[in-house]
């Protein structure tokens, strides 16, 4: 196939654009989890246990959208550290393995409780924001990991977000407040709320094409846009039941006073823009994955199957895969369903593949009894590397997975490996038969014999 594209180009049939977009296809198609390891800890023997990033589990994970090189990541103890993408080192056992750059632990400066959410500065990756449980949302340097700013929201803070276009520097906070609360980094103030949901606030996430737009989730089930130029910034709000768009979010006559429509039957926790700002997806505790016409406010009816999981307050948001990579019409999301990352066509709903960590064979002794949650293997997060097809995902067992397309080299080495570990397997197996031979022989030899007279 990649022939005939080739061809077409040459010729001119097709532009470079098409043989672009179906090579990042494929490789996107190809992804499987690496060997490669993050580990704070340069001696961990990685044999009998997973690597720790993070000692108490990771909460989130972000990737510098400038380079794509440094990932950040937030540890459920508060701990904060900064890896270097580009420059992993080789363990004993031939496993790449990244060390953290610069690493901060829990101290009586840094957050008192675990981080819900970090993000990096959008214009500049030398800063980078985090938010806690602590009720802050702190604002550090990326080359000392020291805070620099902190505000005290007075609640717990689940998620943040910061517009990557806009010319102001508002942080959408979502706290147990059941308003959505601004914070200025200018001028280091809370400015003012958005309110209009009915129970706290779980996620928040900027228009990419409108920068004074604002769609935010709560607990109530809804999720509502926001124009923070306006006195009374509410556009409106979505409703699950309406496939047709019959109330405009941009129609200025649109009843803001009705507050019966619910976008999902449970709290909302992950929201995310499509690159073009045409639709909307969000997740919610009703374990169901929906996909919104951001214009007419309409629910597309996109079905993605009875396996979605969805429980807890943390933000549980998709990824979406770079439009640029993609056919048209044929965006890819990945969700982060507890143990496993699905991944889905985000228009159809169908499930393309169910993406498993290959190591998790080695600790199924950790595994649940039946009838209970894999809370130690959970998926906190998922970070898509910028220039790169490459996918991260935060463990609450405290590691770090990378998700790299599976290349030829990588399955001809797999079937090497196989294939040397039957032999060994075989070897062990007449090793004990040879031995339980001599054995018998033996006993046979020493066995006294009795007679009867």
């Amino acid at each position: 196939m990649n022939t005939q594209r080739l061809l077409n180009r040459s010729y001119g049939f097709h532009s470079n654009d098409v043989l672009k977009r179906a090579t990042a296809s494929r490789l996107i198609y190809a992804l499987h989890s690496t060997s490669v390891t993050f580990s704070q800890s340069r001696s961990q023997d990685t044999q009998n246990e997973r690597p720790s990033a993070h000692i108490s589990g990771v909460n989130a994970l972000t990737i510098d959208k400038f380079e794509g090189r440094y990932l950040l990541s937030g540890g459920a103890d508060s701990s904060i550290a900064i890896w270097d993408l580009e420059s992993p080192s080789t363990s004993l056992n031939r496993v790449p393995s990244y060390h953290p750059l610069s690493a901060v632990t829990k101290t009586s400066e840094e957050h008192k409780l675990g981080i819900t959410q970090i993000s990096f500065y959008p214009f500049d990756s030398l800063a980078f924001l985090t938010s806690s449980y602590d009720h802050t949302v702190k604002v550090y340097s990326s080359e000392t990991l020291a805070p620099s700013a902190s505000f005290d929201l007075d609640s717990v803070v689940y998620n943040i977000a910061l517009s990557p276009i806009a010319s102001h520097l508002l942080v959408a906070c979502a706290t147990q407040h059941p308003a959505v609360r601004l914070v200025d980094l200018r001028s280091g103030a809370s400015t003012h709320s958005l309110a209009g949901h009915s129970g706290a606030i779980l996620s928040t996430a900027w228009s990419p094409t409108r920068e004074h737009v604002l769609a935010s989730g709560a607990t109530d089930g809804s999720v509502r846009f926001w124009d923070i130029r306006r006195s009374v910034g509410e556009l409106g709000h979505l409703d699950f039941e309406d496939s047709i768009g019959v109330s405009r979010l941009t129609a200025p006559a649109y009843n803001r006073n009705s507050s019966q429509g619910k976008a999902h039957k449970g709290p909302v926790n992950g929201i995310v823009w499509t690159e073009d700002g045409r639709h909307l997806v969000t997740s919610g505790h009703d374990e169901r994955i929906r996909v919104w016409n951001t214009e007419t406010g309409a629910n597309t009816l996109a079905n993605f199957g009875p396996i979605v999981r969805n429980s807890g307050l943390a933000p549980m948001r998709p990824v979406l895969a770079p439009m640029d990579m993609l056919d048209l019409e044929k965006d890819v999301m990945f969700y982060p369903n507890e143990h496993e990352v699905l991944v889905y066509e985000l228009f159809e709903g169908n499930l393309l593949r169910r993406l498993r960590r290959s190591d998790q064979k080695r600790v199924a002794h950790h595994a649940p009894e039946k009838g209970q949650r894999n809370i130690k293997d959970r998926i906190t997060a998922l970070a898509w590397r910028a220039h790169d097809v490459e996918l991260y995902s935060a463990h609450a067992d405290g590691s770090i997975v990378a998700w790299k397309p599976r290349t030829e080299e990588d399955a001809e080495l797999e079937e090497e490996e196989e294939a040397e570990k039957e032999e060994e397997e075989e070897k062990e197996g007449s090793k004990k038969r040879k031995r339980g031979i001599l054995e018998d022989i033996y006993q046979d030899l020493t066995k006294k014999k009795i007679t009867f007279s």
